[in-house]
């Protein structure tokens, strides 16, 4: 029993029973004017040319978001559309869903005010007061048990208000729902919202994870060499480390902050040479050689390298030490070629594992490029080529 009453607690209930309400007021008025059935057809071919405004589906959807779902923005009410028509399709079913509006509305009204009619009219009845013949219910004469139907006509009432709503719901969802270009378009935007959380989780793990290796080889290696200058020097290298990755750190949550901020204030390959300096204060040899035109690599490649240099020194810092490194940077006309080499140590990687490596192939790969990791003649290599279209 109380499940059953469950739906009248529901604001929503008495809004969609309104929202029907609301599509049959002003055939309604005409008809009192006109007295004439007629007045119902003009009102339904009048539609048709109505449902061709593409405003009209804005009117309608967020009509129906606020009086059939009962909120503007909520799980159900984004299955609605409020976008202006974009197609004949969308049209279309505009025109349907007005003329089923219209039709659903009229049924309900008129039902709705014959069963409540009829209640009050058993209990007028039963106590034997004369009533006029109503449409779903016929007297004949005055009878006590007349009064025991009125509960029956008032349930009969109840279920055409909770059951109208949930078919006008059924409907708006259906015919006011996107279409299958806007279903394919809100697929793409999540998709891409996807790909940019893990872009930044991947650039948090690349900048944090640098500037925590930096900091740690840093530490160490002024505990050991006992001397205040190159403590000094590693108080500053481990400072500078840390402030540019808490930049990164404040850029990466703006970008989380405010998703249309632009990405042009990260970091590309013309800022390469605050890494090597960092992996130089560190204690590793870095050789760097450039060749070609870096400052014209797109931005989105030039990021994405960047990214991949600095992953690949963190690994040399974290699992090597202190060893020569040799950088090489190509740009060609057709793609960027990204080289890191270190001496083997015993303490590697081993091939796929590790999120670094993994991240460093999944870069190049976001850009329809390729990167191995790996051992090559006695070094640790990591190469990978970036397409520049």
């Amino acid at each position: 029993m109380v499940r059953l009453l469950r739906p009248f607690r529901r604001a929503v209930t008495y809004t969609r029973w309104l929202h029907l309400f609301i599509a049959v007021v002003w055939p309604a008025m005409w008809m009192f004017v006109e007295e004439a059935w007629w007045t119902w057809l003009v009102a339904a071919v009048t539609l048709a040319p109505a449902a061709l405004v593409p405003a009209m589906r804005t009117v309608e959807g967020l009509q129906a978001r606020l009086l059939l779902t009962g909120h503007r923005h909520n799980s159900e009410s984004s299955d609605i559309v409020v976008a202006p028509s974009a197609s004949w399709s969308d049209r279309g079913r505009l025109v349907l869903w007005l003329e089923a509006r219209l039709l659903l509305g009229y049924a309900t009204a008129m039902l709705s005010m014959q069963l409540l009619i009829s209640s009050v009219d058993l209990v007028a009845s039963a106590f034997g007061r004369d009533v006029d013949e109503g449409v779903l219910l016929l007297l004949d004469g005055h009878r006590w048990w007349h009064v025991l139907l009125a509960p029956l006509s008032l349930a009969a009432l109840a279920a055409t208000v909770v059951g109208s709503g949930r078919l006008i719901t059924a409907l708006a969802l259906r015919l006011l729902g996107p279409s299958p270009a806007e279903r394919l378009a809100a697929m793409e935007e999540r998709t891409e919202q996807l790909l940019e959380r893990t872009r930044i989780a991947r650039e948090l793990h690349d900048s944090i994870g640098h500037a925590l290796t930096v900091a740690v080889v840093q530490a160490g290696a002024a505990r050991a060499a006992g001397d205040p200058a190159f403590t000094d020097r590693a108080l500053d290298a481990i400072e500078e480390t840390g402030r540019a990755a808490l930049e990164d750190l404040e850029r990466v949550l703006g970008i989380l902050r405010e998703s249309d901020r632009p990405v042009s204030g990260r970091p590309t390959l013309t800022d390469a040479d605050r890494l090597l300096e960092s992996a130089r204060a560190s204690g590793a040899k870095v050789e760097a050689e450039l060749t070609g035109p870096v400052d014209t690599v797109p931005g989105p490649v030039s990021r994405e390298g960047y990214r991949i240099l600095q992953e690949s020194l963190t690994n040399v810092l974290r699992h090597a030490g202190a060893v020569p490194v040799r950088i090489r940077i190509e740009v060609t006309g057709e793609a960027l070629a990204l080289e890191v080499r270190n001496p083997l140590t015993a303490d590697i990687p081993g091939p796929g594992r590790g999120s670094g490596l993994r991240g460093i192939r999944e870069r190049a790969a976001l850009l329809g490029g390729r990167a191995r990791t790996g051992p090559d003649r006695g070094d640790w290599q990591v190469h990978a080529e970036l397409p520049l279209r």
